[in-house]
This record gives C-alpha cells, structure tokens and sequence, in this order.
C-alpha cells in the first residue's frame, strides 16, 4: 500500500498536464470617447494604454491593453488617469513661429491650463470580456465598460450623447 501512494500522486500530477487551464485574466484592447469639448491628451486604464482625444471625438482608435477578469464579478473596477486641455483650440491662435523661444513660452503657459485627473470606476457588467471603452463625460466624470459590444451599437450598456454640455452645476463626488 506504501508504494501505491507515490504512484498515485505521479499519474495525478501527470493527468493534470491533459487539463485545458483557462486563464482567468485577458488584456483586451482600450478605447476612449470624449463627451466634451476639452481635449483627452491622454488617458490610461490601470496604468495600460490611452491615446489623445479630441473634442467630441473618440472610437475606433484601440490600443493595448487593459487586463482584466474574463469573468465579470460584482464592484470589479479600473483605475483611469487622465490629462485634461479645458481650451484645445488656443493653439491657434499662437502666432510666433514653431520651436522658437517665443513659441516655447507660449507653449507651457498654455500647458499649465492642463489638469490631471484619477478616477476609481466600476466597470459595467459584461457576459464576455473584450472592448474596454472609457467614457469621459462633463464634471470629470468617467464611465467604463468592457464587454463585447461597441458604443454606438444599443447593447452598449453607456448610451450617452456625443457631445454633452457641461451643466452648470456640477455633482459633487
């Protein structure tokens, strides 16, 4: 009998090789859209992705990746950093030539109006894993989902308008 134990354990070690293991963790791409009429310079999921967005604009830009659980599971939440321009159209009106002193100047006194944001948000259920969209809507606010389906589509569980004003009081968090 003492020498059908260590046997025993090796074919259970061995048939564990046969067993298809799922893991519990995908990376799924990251995509942004802007409800406002300030420019995402860039933005982050868990530290992973992000890209700019202009005003009102956003979708179909994917890059990679927010991991996440294949499963969803109830108060999963995100981390989402942010960087925020209030007045993205500015640069127009720069009238000193490119990369002089001048124009340098004039750069970061306009890049100080720039503000940094973090927000903790709960992830939207979903069946299956895949988009990650990060909503950025008036007052600093974020919504994400994560699930198979695309904003514009009506399965999307975020139906927000594309472009949103701000109101003129904002909730407090």
């Amino acid at each position: 009998m003492k020498r059908c134990l260590p046997v025993a354990l090796v074919v259970c070690l061995l048939l564990q090789g046969c067993v298809e293991s799922r893991p519990t963790m995908l990376g799924a791409p990251i995509e942004g859209i802007n409800h406002t009429s300030a420019a995402i310079n860039r933005f982050s999921v868990n530290r992973n992705g992000g890209h700019n967005i202009g005003p009102y604009g956003g979708g179909g830009t994917q890059v990679c990746c927010a991991v996440l659980p294949r499963q969803w599971r109830e108060g999963l939440t995100v981390v989402v950093e942010w960087e925020k321009d209030p007045s993205p159209y500015d640069y127009a009106t720069l009238t000193e030539p490119m990369f002089t002193d001048a124009w340098r100047v004039r750069m970061e006194e306009m890049r100080k109006k720039n503000t940094q944001h973090s927000a903790v948000v709960e992830v939207a259920p979903y069946q299956e894993l895949g988009v990650v969209t990060v909503h950025f809507l008036p007052c600093d606010q974020v919504k994400v989902a994560a699930g198979t389906t695309y904003a514009w589509l009506a399965e999307h569980p975020y139906q927000y308008p594309r472009r949103m004003e701000v109101p003129s009081t904002c909730p407090t968090p």
